[in-house]
């Protein structure tokens, strides 16, 4: 498709455009989401953005007034509490299930405040790889729903999802917009079409959503005044014929259960994430961080889980090459033993 546009361009490829993206590209999206979702998405609950960091500053500008609060799961991305401070907002820091790293319907409802403006969730989660089910999401709709029938407050529900094309096992990762009616969707093709450097993404808007034109026309104003004004044409135009798209799935599994399977017989313990490519195991040191300069000493290249929220853990990047982890599995092996774990 590149080669294709770039032999052969269209008249006015590189002009400005509509701040929301190319029509036609928020059309091919909003087909998919509507195929996903079973409900009736249009272009105009589409905006074309510069990758999903580039839609979560949007949606967080669009909604945010000053000192209104974000509920973030932990463990949760390492940019989310600068994204919030971007745009006045107050990040209050929610644990998921310390076992499972599945939601936790009721630490969330007890969070909420009338100071609450949004939810942020992050599935395939990154650093932990788990994916939230249905019936949570629809759980989690059912709290937010509740609380703006009964005074009117709407609970925005931001869905980040750069990894949702990257499950196993047969694993479904679930669309947001039938489970809960205030959400929004922000993601990105740099997981999916293995394209991070082309910042090139988007963020729709449930089309049930109380209100949900009017966010529309704030978020299209946002994504021009932050700078943004919009994605990059070429890359619009590229990605409008790979919705359905994705990179080779299999290979990330093979991958994964290699480490997995290794290091958990060397005595790690980790919960078997279902998507994205991370692994986020226990840390065998009680400092997390010390355990992680200790591995650099191996040549092996860790982030700890402080990082991300949860202390007394670490993440594995596996988005390398089979050989690579292959070659890593001694300097694991020894790492271990230095720690005293014993497979």
């Amino acid at each position: 498709e590149l080669r294709t546009l770039s032999q052969d361009p269209l008249p006015g490829m590189h002009r400005y455009m509509n701040n929301a993206g190319y029509n036609e590209t928020r059309a091919a999206v909003a087909a998919k989401l509507t195929r996903d979702s079973g409900l009736a998405v249009a272009g105009d609950h589409v905006i074309m953005t510069c990758g999903a960091g580039g839609a979560l500053n949007v949606v967080l500008k669009t909604i945010l007034n000053p000192g209104e609060e974000v509920i973030i799961l932990a463990p949760y991305f390492v940019e989310y509490k600068f994204y919030i401070d971007n745009h006045g907002g107050v990040p209050v820091e929610v644990w998921t299930n310390h076992e499972t790293f599945q939601l936790d319907i009721e630490a969330i409802e007890k969070a909420l405040t009338p100071k609450t403006r949004a939810i942020l969730i992050c599935s395939p989660n990154n650093p932990t790889g788990v994916i939230y089910p249905e019936e949570s999401l629809r759980q989690l709709g059912a709290i937010v729903k509740k609380v703006h029938k009964r005074n009117g407050h709407l609970i925005y529900v931001i869905s980040d999802e750069p990894y949702a094309r990257i499950a196993y096992d047969g694993k479904h990762v679930p669309n947001i917009f039938p489970l809960v009616e205030s959400s929004i969707i922000v993601t990105s093709h740099s997981k999916d079409l293995a394209l991070p450097g082309e910042r090139i993404g988007y963020l729709a808007a449930n089309p049930r959503m109380d209100t949900v034109m009017q966010f529309m026309e704030g978020a299209i104003f946002s994504n021009r005044v932050l700078g943004f004004v919009n994605a990059p044409a070429l890359m619009q135009r590229l990605v409008a014929k790979l919705q359905d798209e994705s990179v080779d799935i299999a290979a990330y599994q093979v991958k994964r259960d290699l480490l997995v399977n290794a290091l958990t017989a060397m005595g790690f313990e980790m919960v078997k994430p279902d998507g994205a490519f991370y692994l986020f195991p226990k840390s065998p040191l009680a400092d997390d961080v010390e355990f992680v300069k200790l591995a650099q000493k191996h040549r092996i290249l860790l982030v700890p889980g402080a990082g991300f929220g949860a202390p007394g853990f670490f993440r594995i990047a596996y988005c390398v090459d089979k050989a690579v982890i292959e070659r890593s599995l001694p300097a694991w092996s020894n790492l271990a033993k230095e720690v005293g774990l014993k497979g």
